[in-house]
């Protein structure tokens, strides 16, 4: 992909804040013609008492949250636009935040979700099923293994690199799945400080799916190991672990959460290591306690699950093999 100049006017004129309230599921009520209101969404925020402190402006196409957390981590930022949003939301550069809107969401305009029970957005469409599957994929390239994959993983996985043609071309894919098993969608990743680094298909909704949902749910256990990426994933697996899946960023999505809730009674979150990873944590936590027992495997400041050795990830691990009682629903 070119990494010239960003048009930053023309892509904030193209993408709305309810474009990507939908795409990111977050559920707001209405307060007033054009404003919403709710718990925020940001992986900054870590107050379990503040849960109405984030405000999306539809007129102003803006969004802000007063909760101390957030200000506090966006050295006293209260909101932004769009490409602000994306940059927390997927902790990436403005720059990144604007090309990945640029090649993901531009064309994708669809109604928030709005009322006070909040129901899903009216426009948002459930993630279709792919009618074909790329081909010329290099599972042996040299970035693969880079990772720390072996050639059995990434066989397994269907990771390599791509050769064909379209907008993931020269990029690493990643077969995406719902928890039904059918493919969904492809990422492809940067193999170089080409931004994005991950590049999703226009119209895709990551947070209405679980990655490798449908694998870890066939290991036959109904504990579920939690991480934020993909090759945290991997690497998880590689490690032994079967019953492991991915946000795919750092938000737990409400989505997301009835997934796990359906499907496992204990959730295991092993998120990353470092500031914005351990107020992710917290946010998940809180949200998912109050469904089925939640534990935390910690990691060493800093670090990420893909980082570490098998021997690493089976002593993080190896102290919450024993089963929670279910709590109360």
């Amino acid at each position: 992909m070119a990494t010239g100049r960003v048009d930053f006017k023309g892509v904030q004129a193209k993408v709305s804040m309810e474009t990507l309230l939908s795409h990111y599921d977050v559920r707001l009520r209405q307060v007033a013609a054009g404003e919403f209101r709710g718990r925020c969404p940001l992986p900054t925020h870590s107050s379990a008492k503040s849960t109405d402190n984030f405000s999306v402006s539809l007129t102003r196409n803006a969004w802000s949250c007063q909760s101390a957390s957030c200000i506090a981590a966006r050295s006293g930022r209260v909101g932004g636009n769009v490409f602000h949003f994306v940059a927390e939301m997927e902790r990436c550069s403005l720059r990144q935040a604007a090309l990945l809107l640029e090649h993901s969401l531009v064309d994708k305009q669809t109604a928030p979700s709005t009322g006070a029970n909040e129901r899903p957005a009216p426009g948002a469409e459930e993630n279709r099923r792919l009618s074909f599957t790329l081909s010329n994929i290099d599972q042996s390239h040299p970035y693969v293994s880079s990772r720390g994959l072996s050639d059995e993983t990434a066989r397994y996985f269907g990771v390599g690199y791509y050769g064909g043609n379209g907008f993931l071309h020269g990029r690493v894919v990643i077969p995406i799945h719902n928890e039904h098993g059918e493919l969904v969608a492809y990422s492809g990743r940067a193999i170089d400080e080409t931004a994005p680094k991950y590049r999703l298909p226009a119209g895709f909704h990551k947070s209405h799916v679980l990655f490798n949902l449908h694998r870890a749910m066939a290991s036959g256990g109904r504990s579920l190991i939690l991480v934020e990426g993909y090759f945290d994933t991997f690497k998880i697996h590689q490690a032994g672990h079967h019953n492991v899946a991915a946000l795919m960023g750092s938000s737990l999505s409400r989505r997301q959460s009835n997934l796990i809730r359906t499907y496992f009674d204990r959730a295991i979150l092993m998120l990353d290591g470092d500031a914005a990873g351990k107020a992710a944590t917290a946010s998940a936590a809180d949200a998912l306690s109050s469904l089925i027992a939640v534990q935390i495997a910690e990691l060493p400041s800093g670090s990420q699950p893909d980082q570490l050795a098998a021997k690493e990830i089976g002593q993080l691990l190896g102290g919450l093999a024993h089963d929670l009682p279910r709590p109360d629903r």
